[in-house]
C-alpha cells in the first residue's frame, strides 16, 4: 500500500490477535461446548484431551486449563489490565481481593491487576438439555511503569449500561457500534462508561478506543479518524465474508492495521454480517518484560513479581478450591471486594450475540 492509503497491513488472525502498543494481546475465544453435566462441565467424552493444558480445539471447544469445567482456574497478574467482554454464554469469576461475579451475555469486566492479583475464570455449562455456546474476547491493556503497581480494581460494565450507536448508510442498511471505551467522533452525545480510575484509558491523552462493530449485508459506515497524533488502531474482522476497506477488499477473518489519522468507508459484502473489534491508543513506549502473566518494564521487575507472588500470593486464595463456579442459578451478579452486591437491571437470558 501506499503512504496514503488508510491500509498499512492485513494478516490472518492467529490465537492470540497480535496487537500494538498499549495492548499486549487479545485472545478470541469462540467454543461450541456441548450439554452440561451435573458437574456444569461437558456431557462429553473427554478422551484424547490434555486435561488441564487442553487447547485442542476438538469437536469445536476445549478444557483450557480446567479439569471439570472449562476455563481458567486461580493464576496471578501483575502490571497489566484485562478487559474480558463476554458475547456469549457466562463465565464465574473470583479472585484474591474477595470479588466474585458471573457474568455474560454481552457484560464486560475491567480488571486492573496493578500491584498484583490473583484470579480464576471458569465457563459453566448450565444447560443439560441444549448446547452451551461462549464467545469472548479477553484484552490485555498495558499499563505505564507509573500505574504498574497500584491497588487492583474491579469493575463491571453491565451489557444493559454500555452505550451503543446504530449508524444508517444513505440505503438504510445499519452499522452497530458497542462503545467499551473510547468517544466515536461522528456521536459526541454517546458517553463510555468510566474506566477504572488508574486504567490507560482514564488518561486523557491516551485516545484510547474499544468497540465492537456489526454491520448488515451490503451497509457502509465510515470509520472515523482518532484524535490523537501517533495512536495506532488495529481492526479485526472476526465474522463475515468480506469488507472493503478504503477501496482494498479483504476477506475475512483478518487483522487491518490502519491509518489512525485517516477517516476510512467500511463497505461490507452482502453475503454475510460482518463483525469487527477495534482496538487503538497511543502507545506507551517504554520498555516491556513479561514472564506469563507478569508484564513489568525491567527483567528485575519480573524477578520481584516472581519473589513477591511466593511470599504472599497476593494476598492469598480466599475460596475453598482453585476453580470455583458459582451454582446453577443463572443469574449474573458481581460481589464486591467491600461485600456491595450488584445486578443488571435486566437479565433475559439469550443466545444471541450482542
Amino acid at each position: 500500500m501506499s503512504d496514503s492509503h488508510p491500509v498499512i497491513r492485513v494478516q490472518p488472525l492467529g490465537f492470540p490477535w497480535e496487537t500494538a502498543d498499549p495492548f499486549l494481546f487479545c485472545a478470541y475465544h469462540d467454543d461450541a461446548y456441548p450439554l452440561g453435566n451435573a458437574q456444569m462441565g461437558p456431557a462429553a467424552s473427554l478422551a484424547g484431551r490434555d486435561i488441564g493444558q487442553d487447547f485442542s480445539r476438538k469437536d469445536g471447544w476445549s478444557l483450557y486449563h480446567g479439569a471439570t469445567v472449562p476455563g481458567f482456574p486461580q493464576h496471578p497478574h501483575r502490571g497489566f489490565e484485562t478487559v474480558t467482554i463476554v458475547r456469549k454464554g457466562l463465565i464465574d469469576h473470583s479472585d484474591s481481593l474477595g470479588a466474585q461475579a458471573r457474568f455474560g451475555r454481552g457484560d464486560v469486566q475491567w480488571l486492573t491487576a496493578g500491584r498484583g492479583v490473583v484470579h480464576s475464570e471458569m465457563f459453566p455449562l448450565l444447560h443439560q438439555h441444549a448446547a452451551n455456546p461462549l464467545e469472548l474476547f479477553q484484552i490485555w491493556l498495558n499499563l505505564p511503569a507509573r500505574s504498574k503497581m497500584v491497588e487492583p480494581y474491579f469493575t463491571m460494565f453491565w451489557s444493559d449500561t454500555i452505550p451503543r450507536v446504530t449508524q444508517l448508510d444513505a440505503n438504510g442498511r445499519a452499522t452497530e457500534v458497542t462503545v467499551v471505551a473510547g468517544r466515536v467522533p461522528t456521536a459526541p452525545q454517546v458517553v463510555p462508561l468510566a474506566p477504572p480510575p488508574n486504567s490507560r484509558a482514564a488518561q486523557a491523552d491516551a485516545d484510547l478506543a474499544i468497540w465492537t462493530v456489526t454491520m448488515a449485508p451490503g451497509a457502509r459506515w465510515t470509520l472515523p479518524a482518532a484524535a490523537g497524533k501517533g495512536t495506532r488502531r488495529h481492526l479485526y474482522f472476526f465474522k463475515g465474508d468480506a469488507v472493503t476497506v478504503g477501496g482494498q477488499r479483504i476477506a475475512a477473518p483478518a487483522a487491518i492495521e490502519l491509518r489512525a489519522d485517516q477517516a476510512v468507508e467500511l463497505h461490507n459484502n452482502e453475503q454475510a454480517v460482518g463483525e469487527f473489534l477495534l482496538l487503538q491508543g497511543q502507545p506507551i513506549g517504554e520498555p516491556v518484560a513479561q514472564y506469563g502473566p507478569f508484564v513489568m518494564n525491567t527483567q528485575a521487575e519480573i524477578m520481584q513479581a516472581m519473589q513477591d507472588y511466593r511470599r504472599t500470593q497476593f494476598g492469598g486464595w480466599p475460596w475453598p478450591d482453585d476453580a470455583p463456579v458459582h451454582g446453577r442459578d443463572p443469574a449474573r451478579f458481581a460481589r464486591h471486594p467491600d461485600g456491595r452486591v450488584e445486578r443488571p437491571t435486566t437479565d433475559v437470558e439469550t443466545t444471541g450475540t450482542i
